[in-house]
């Protein structure tokens, strides 16, 4: 399967939680219908798709993100998609992997399309990402990458994650709490 037809799949099965979700969900099979293979590559355009991860601990209380260098904020791991990533979901694990140094093994789950337009120390204009929730091993211990100043395990509650990604973790705790039944 190629990431195209992967990411075809992939929105013709997601679920919008609300109404703004739904419109991004438009917004993005109409782009991937218009751009083609190219809505994949970085190099196709300066807009084009990512795919993130925001990972859990097993029991679902803390969250792991990293300080984004460029960004310059406390994230979730994603980032582009690459020529030899077979599917969107297998881009955002290996983000995981490579940005936070832990274990991604477990299933990944769809909680949030975001589309977001990036300034100063990017080359892109503008993401559509597709973000998965996962739960990780409770005692991985992550690694700084090349791309971040630091990675760490927050609590969900805690004032930086309400702050910088807490529309992003409730969507992913209600996406992994749904697909546990």
């Amino acid at each position: 399967m190629s990431a195209l037809t992967d990411l075809d799949r992939l929105l013709a099965a997601w679920t919008p939680s609300e109404d703004q979700q739904a419109v991004l969900l438009e917004r993005y099979v109409r782009f991937a219908a218009e751009h083609g293979k190219a809505s994949l590559e970085k190099s196709g355009g300066p807009v084009h798709f990512t795919a993130s991860l925001i990972p859990f601990d097993e029991d679902l209380t803390r969250v792991l993100l990293v300080f984004h260098a460029k960004a310059q904020r406390w994230l979730q791991p994603g980032g582009h998609v690459e020529a030899d990533d077979p599917t969107v979901e297998a881009a955002a694990r290996r983000e995981g992997r490579e940005e936070c140094g832990v274990p991604v093994d477990g299933a990944l789950v769809p909680a949030q399309l975001d589309a977001h337009e990036l300034g100063g120390r990017f080359t892109c204009r503008e993401h559509l990402d597709i973000r998965f929730a996962t739960r990780v091993p409770s005692d991985a211990v992550p690694h700084v990458s090349d791309e971040s100043e630091d990675v760490r395990w927050f609590a969900v509650d805690d004032p930086v994650v309400r702050a910088e990604v807490g529309a992003l973790v409730a969507a992913g705790l209600a996406a992994l709490r749904s697909a546990a039944g």
